[in-house]
């Protein structure tokens, strides 16, 4: 529980929590998906804190929590509990797409070394631990991230 009530408290949605607004700001990820010729992709987007430690979970794109497995960096760092995305899911993204999406994030993320991982799986196809890894800076801000297989590219702005 401590994980969790650390990354509430760090990282919030609009329909999870409401942060004092001096604390956080609004940052938007916008994940384009490369064509591969399958379903939807599972996406997980979680952060660890500049030791590697698993801090928590943003978002889960994929509803069913039993295709979860298929996100082994996701998985190992959180034990596979489905909790962790409580409240914090939406749907597959399919080849091509973009996802985009606005969460609350606590400013004590940026520039302080955290990470955000995005593990990518597709049914019938390779899961890819860590398609995507970017610290979290205000450099970084609207700078593209390409990813190592089903992430063709990924921004955060603010």
């Amino acid at each position: 529980m401590k994980m969790k009530s650390t990354v509430m408290a760090l990282a919030t949605t609009a329909t999870a929590l409401t942060p004092l607004a001096a604390e956080a700001r609004q940052v938007t990820f916008t994940t384009q998906l490369n064509v591969y010729g399958g379903k939807g992709a599972y996406l997980a987007f979680y952060v660890t804190d500049a030791q590697g430690k698993y801090v928590g979970s943003l978002w889960m794109a994929g509803p069913h929590a039993k295709y979860y497995r298929h996100l082994p960096g996701w998985m190992r760092a959180t034990g596979g509990n489905p909790g962790e995305v409580a409240g914090i899911t939406g749907a597959s993204v399919g080849p091509g797409r973009t996802l985009k999406i606005n969460l609350n994030l606590n400013d004590a993320l940026f520039d302080k070394g955290y990470k955000l991982h995005i593990d990518a799986a597709a049914e019938n196809f390779p899961e890819i631990p860590n398609d995507v890894v970017v610290n979290l800076t205000s450099a970084g801000k609207g700078k593209p991230v390409a990813g190592r297989g089903y992430v063709k590219s990924f921004t955060y702005s603010y």
